[in-house]
């Protein structure tokens, strides 16, 4: 099972997606059937927020003073993850940032598809993954398609 608390920092986000905690559930019941979620209860935030907040989050932890479209703080090192899925314990993830205004869309349609595409790409950046390197980022990519897939 996946816990979400949905943080709204920015109302702009209302207007596109008028609940996003009861959007983003319905997903998430569409993805927690993979074997991944077998075992352990999940547990995450997901902030959403604008520019401002977003650079701010960005040059304090990440040392680079401009905007981006989303951030994850993984609670756990990949390692420490790797132990904790092979038990039976409540797990949280970690935290996740969107910016609204990074989300350049022209209907509600494509910004909802953006915004998954977006927190996909986040909650797979809390389940250790990266895209460093080639071959991490075709296995997050590959990951993050197969997700898309489910909840589309």
């Amino acid at each position: 099972m996946i816990k979400i608390n949905v943080i709204v920092k920015d109302k702009t986000w209302l207007r596109f997606i008028k609940n996003p905690e009861i959007y983003l559930k319905r997903k998430i019941r569409k993805i927690q059937k993979e074997k991944l979620f077998e075992k352990n209860n999940f547990n995450f935030s997901l902030q959403l927020s604008g520019t401002k907040e977003i650079k701010f989050l960005n040059k304090k932890f990440r040392k680079k003073n401009k905007s981006t479209d989303v951030l994850s703080f993984p609670y756990n090192t990949k390692k420490k993850f790797r132990e904790l899925k092979n038990t039976k314990l409540e797990i949280y993830l970690g935290d996740i940032i969107i910016n609204f205004r990074k989300i350049n869309a022209s209907s509600k349609i494509l910004f909802k598809k953006k915004f998954d595409e977006l927190w996909i790409h986040g909650l797979v950046h809390l389940f250790g993954y990266d895209h460093i390197k080639d071959s991490n980022f075709k296995k997050m990519n590959y990951i993050e398609k197969k997700f898309l897939k489910k909840i589309n």
